[in-house]
């Protein structure tokens, strides 16, 4: 594809227009306005400043690009498509399509050059926050006073919508207190959403919210001129600060007479306004058909071969200077675990058994974390105002903060102080996982996991491998009262698909939850007890049996044979059962107790597994101190659960725990009743 001169930059625009409308045409449904809007502002950052190698999706120094509004997918697909990356014209013609590479939202995993999912909007933008971060921490990791191997800029494009949501307050804040100076965000202030003028429900002084964050604001740019965004985005990479560049657009630019419009906002322009937009923007060429010199123009498969192999050119030069270091960047860059991964893990483990404490299982989890920290240097910790209480800090942690005086960036650490900021604290969470480098996780209570879910479902979709840590899991908290009790929280968290949640007895299996989280391809929620529970003991092959997810704990008394009875429990439960063996038995019951700290993980066992641990035809009591419904999988209508269906009280734990029914007298009731059923 070569040309003797280079397209003009409204050419370059066009094209972007061009495939935005054909594609939301052909498909019959999608959202041409914003690609058409923001065609300038993406030629101004893809064609001049945009580091990337569409050859290597993956390169360690690459910019990061993230669509917050993702919705405008198209604009992105078409830019990966036009620079060169591995997305064929036939992909963007099976836009929205069943098995294409270019879903309707960008989705991370699908698409070659596809940093993150976006679509649930505002989240892209605290993605974006997250992988600065992970740039600014490792760049202070690595970087030498003669070398800098992490170097590297993240942009992300955001609407009206985005700013209207919530979690871009919590994540902007942030960056803007932590001084994230390679952060870039391009507004694009058209004014317009689905239901029409934004003016009568978001009329925010934008620039003035974002200065009071602490950011560098450029206000007031022609988002449709190339050379004046340019500009803009050169300005912001000398900033101090992350930076937001106020793009004034027109949505759907272009188009005759749907431009500054809702209409073009999530529908197709309709056969009639396509054509009268090709006229009305000179693009002379059937849909789909790019001519040469455009592809030309937008190629970027030389430049960015060259910048990959200047890094390379570098980094073999640090290799050689920092050789320690160097290693250990290239293993922490490609995801991969420590060569001595497996011993130090069992290492914990064994502590952990060997200690055999009876402590909470957010205690039990401190205790991990500090092993997990001297065997993983990426371990990038935090919690959301709830340090003392989630105990996600460690010995050694060091709290991560600002630089000092005017100096931009931040200093190193590995524990982040994220605030009240659940949601945001999530979905920052995954873009540090993304972004590579770090294995990071975050803190807050059970039940503010409802403020997290979007977060964590994406994650999920993602199969980002982000942890988070969960604590204060049940009215075992107490005196808190229900607003903190989570009651249906661990059923629902288990509903989400590639999603690991862990709920531990002890320090063993808080431990093996750990380790299984560090090595799960995927999100984890680990979730612990504020109370004490009691240490267990266990044989090496039960030991081992944990990370299946659930495993016999206690087995029938073999001389007990004419009544048997599977007790199935998870979390400070486990101990609940334990007691009951022995009044059963006095009942002539054989009990087994499966513990079962991690039920999306037991069900991904073979079936010759499961059925050994819950053989079928012998009736099952389940107990865990949440809703009881989510257990009639294991249990059946015939079996029993004891559980929670209503809020929780205010009151000290044992004192709860009794009035719900979590006494031995009651699993013993329920026993009977389910095998006399």
């Amino acid at each position: 594809m070569t040309t003797s001169s280079p397209a003009p930059t409204a050419l370059m625009a066009n094209a972007i227009r061009a495939l935005a409308m054909d594609a939301v045409q052909q498909a019959n449904i999608g959202h041409p306005g914003m690609p058409m809007g923001m065609a300038e502002i993406a030629v101004a950052l893809w064609s001049r400043q945009l580091k990337h190698n569409p050859a290597n999706p993956h390169w360690a120094d690459r910019d990061r690009f993230v669509l917050s509004n993702g919705h405008g997918s198209m604009l992105l697909y078409s830019l990966l498509h036009l620079t060169g990356y591995e997305l064929p014209m036939a992909e963007l013609k099976n836009f929205r399509q069943l098995n294409s590479k270019t879903p309707g939202h960008p989705e991370y995993g699908i698409t070659p050059g596809v940093e993150t999912t976006t679509g649930p909007l505002g989240q892209g933008l605290a993605n974006a926050v997250g992988m600065a971060l992970a740039e600014a921490l490792l760049a202070a990791e690595f970087n030498k006073v003669d070398a800098k191997i992490v170097d590297h800029h993240t942009y992300v494009f955001l609407g009206d919508g985005c700013l209207m949501e919530g979690i871009s307050h919590e994540a902007c804040s942030l960056a803007g207190t932590l001084k994230l100076n390679k952060l870039i965000a391009l507004y694009d202030d058209n004014g317009i959403s689905i239901d029409g003028h934004v003016e009568h429900w978001f009329h925010d002084d934008t620039p003035k919210r974002f200065e009071a964050y602490g950011w560098n604001v450029i206000r007031a740019v022609d988002g449709h001129d190339v050379e004046a965004v340019d500009a803009a985005i050169q300005a912001a990479k000398r900033a101090d600060r992350p930076t937001l560049i106020c793009c004034k657009t027109v949505i759907g630019k272009g188009a005759p007479t749907k431009a500054g419009t809702h209409d073009v906002h999530g529908a197709p322009l309709g056969a009639a306004e396509v054509a009268a937009t090709r006229e009305a923007i000179g693009w002379k060429w059937e849909p789909f058909v790019i001519p040469q010199e455009v592809y030309a123009a937008w190629d970027a498969k030389e430049q960015g071969a060259r910048n990959e192999a200047q890094w390379n050119d570098a980094f073999a030069q640090y290799r050689v200077k920092y050789p320690q270091e160097a290693s250990e960047f290239a293993r922490r860059a490609a995801g991969q675990l420590p060569a001595d991964w497996a011993a130090k893990a069992q290492a914990i483990i064994a502590g952990a058994n060997e200690r055999a404490e009876t402590v909470a299982t957010r205690k039990a989890s401190q205790q991990a974390i500090e092993g997990l920290a001297a065997a993983l240097p990426e371990l990038l910790g935090g919690s959301a105002d709830l340090t003392g209480s989630n105990l996600t800090n460690w010995k050694a942690s060091k709290p991560v903060r600002a630089a000092e005086g005017a100096a931009a960036g931040i200093q190193w650490g590995n524990h982040i102080n994220y605030g009240v900021r659940e949601f945001g604290m999530s979905a920052i969470i995954n873009g540090v996982a993304l972004h590579g480098g770090y294995k990071p996780f975050g803190g807050t209570f059970l039940t503010f996991s409802d403020y997290s879910r979007n977060a964590l479902r994406v994650a999920a979709l993602m199969k980002a491998p982000s942890i988070f840590v969960f604590t204060h899991d049940s009215i075992g908290l107490g005196e808190d009262g229900p607003t903190h009790q989570p009651i249906e929280h661990l059923a629902s968290l288990r509903l989400i698909p590639n999603l690991a949640l862990w709920r531990p007895a002890d320090t063993v299996e808080t431990a093996v939850a750990w380790t299984q989280a560090v090595e799960h391809r995927g999100p984890s929620c680990l979730v612990f007890s504020r109370q004490n529970v009691a240490f267990t003991t266990r044989t090496d092959a039960q030991i081992a049996n944990v990370a299946k997810g659930g495993y016999v704990l206690r087995d029938w008394n073999d001389e007990i044979v004419a009544r048997k009875i599977i007790l199935i429990a998870t979390g400070s439960e486990v101990e609940l059962a334990l007691k009951a063996i022995e009044p059963l038995a006095r009942e002539g019951i054989g009990a087994r107790v499966v513990s079962m700290p991690s039920t999306t993980v037991f069900d991904r066992q073979d079936s010759e597994y499961r059925e050994r641990v819950l053989p079928k035809g012998v009736r099952r009591v389940a107990i865990e101190a949440g809703v009881t419904d989510y257990w009639r999988k294991y249990v059946g209508l015939e079996g029993g659960v004891v559980g929670i269906d209503t809020y929780g009280e205010s009151a000290p734990a044992g004192v709860l725990f009794k009035h719900f029914g979590f006494t031995v007298e009651h699993v013993v009731a329920q026993a009977k009743a389910a095998l006399d059923s």
